[in-house]
């Protein structure tokens, strides 16, 4: 084990306590936290939290902080755009960094024709908005998604999430003309696209289908990926039916996975294309991209809101993108990829109850099991993997419709010292919690 690898540190401490204590009378205990530790500060791939305890981020404050927390040239940015303007309405006076945002991500964008971009706040939001630009370029309603899909929590992007509880249940009726068939999962199920052909074909007439919205890479659902032949299955299947191939890479996108947008490791061009998150490091933000064709069937006015392509997020973004291209960024994160699934390997090889690892690029997880054999899921074990790791000082996040995989979102700026570390740690966590569940 690494030498620095921590001992068991007083989490949480008195002061995060205390606050924590407020939290309890003030903020609704449906708004959760996978912790009750209180940050302080943050650079790179550290938290500070309150009580001066120094933790590793493998989350990424959940995938959004690609180029790490508080890069000075982020920072720099939104305070030069801050001192400037904070808001005018992009609808009202417009400004030149929605613009210019606007050009780049077009420009990265891999879509059939040229591409244009709106931007919004949230990644639910751009799945609303990338379905409501869908149904009225087609003329068509039914919307195709696919099981252990997240997509937000507003209606539209609730109702096309998979998971019940604690995303929907409740919250219902959902909203109409959604529909659900397998996704491809290499590690349990059946990847036949004649699968998908069958399930969609049972449940709706294929000439009202307006999109079908996939997950290159599954991000609340495991961290599954969609293997390269079913993408381009999926690609031609659309254009057979004449529904449009949306891609969320809300979680996916900006470099994490080796290449800018997933979907360019299976070489297909969406229709549409959903970002977020990674975006303007960890600042509300989101796009829908799509060929201008795409974008001229709509009226003037048609999207919009207040508060979306904020001018202090557009720089934020601006800078995100510069330092993915000056630093390296989308090959540092095929690097980092190749530490990670040399160690998870490693890994599933010791220890009977890892039953997979995948991924692409620094996008990788590891799922538990109660054995290979079986692959019956081990939410438990996971659950105490998370939680002794939180204890030994490192910061990992959980996924997957059972709720047995972790997953990897760490800083693509993470220093190899660094992730050595945290990865000693997640081994040392997953030995100790082996042992004791």
């Amino acid at each position: 084990m690494n030498a620095k690898a921590r001992n068991l540190l007083r989490i949480p401490g008195s002061k995060s306590r205390q606050i924590d204590q407020r939290r309890q009378e003030f903020v609704p205990r449906c708004i959760s936290s996978g912790s009750a530790v209180y940050a302080a500060t943050a650079s790179g791939s550290e938290i500070t939290d309150v009580d001066g305890n120094r933790l590793i981020d493998f989350t990424g404050g959940w995938g959004c902080m690609a180029v790490g927390h508080t890069s000075l040239e982020v920072v720099a940015a939104i305070c030069d755009q801050a001192r400037n303007f904070t808001h005018t309405d992009f609808s009202v006076v417009p400004y030149a960094s929605y613009v210019d945002l606007a050009e780049r991500l077009a420009l990265l964008a891999p879509c059939p024709e040229p591409a244009q971009v709106a931007l919004f706040n949230s990644g639910a939001e751009a799945i609303e908005n990338a379905v409501k630009i869908a149904r009225k370029h087609t003329d068509r309603r039914a919307i195709i998604v696919f099981s252990g899909a997240f997509h937000g929590r507003t209606h539209m992007a609730m109702t096309m999430t998979h998971q019940e509880s604690p995303y929907k249940s409740g919250f219902g009726p959902f909203a109409s003309e959604v529909y659900r068939a397998s996704y491809p999962n290499p590690y349990r199920s059946d990847c036949r696209f004649q699968r998908f052909e069958d399930e969609v074909a049972a449940q709706v007439e294929l000439s009202e289908v307006a999109a079908i919205v996939i997950e290159p890479i599954q991000g609340e659902g495991g961290f599954t990926v969609a293997p390269s032949e079913f993408l381009q299955s999926l690609r031609r299947y659309a254009d057979q039916i004449g529904a449009m191939l949306v891609a969320d890479e809300i979680q996916s996108g900006f470099g994490r996975t080796g290449k800018f947008f997933a979907v360019e490791h299976s070489k297909v061009s969406p229709d549409i294309i959903t970002v977020g998150k990674s975006i303007a490091a960890g600042l509300p933000l989101s796009a829908v991209v799509a060929s201008r064709s795409v974008f001229a069937s709509l009226d003037s006015g048609a999207l919009g809101g207040t508060y979306v392509g904020n001018p202090i997020a557009c720089r934020a973004a601006l800078e995100v993108l510069s330092t993915i291209e000056r630093d390296g960024l989308l090959d540092r994160a095929s690097h980092i990829g190749r530490i990670i699934s040399k160690r998870f390997a490693r890994m599933r090889g010791s220890y009977e109850c890892i039953g997979d690892v995948r991924g692409v690029g620094a996008m990788l997880a590891m799922e538990f099991v109660r054995s290979k054999s079986s692959k019956e899921p081990y939410p438990e074990l996971c659950a105490k993997v998370i939680a002794e790791s939180l204890a030994r000082g490192l910061v990992i996040a959980g996924a997957g419709y059972d709720k047995n995989v972790v997953r990897m979102l760490l800083p693509l700026t993470t220093p190899e010292e660094l992730l050595l570390e945290g990865l000693d740690i997640l081994e040392k966590s997953v030995d100790v919690a082996h042992g004791d569940v």
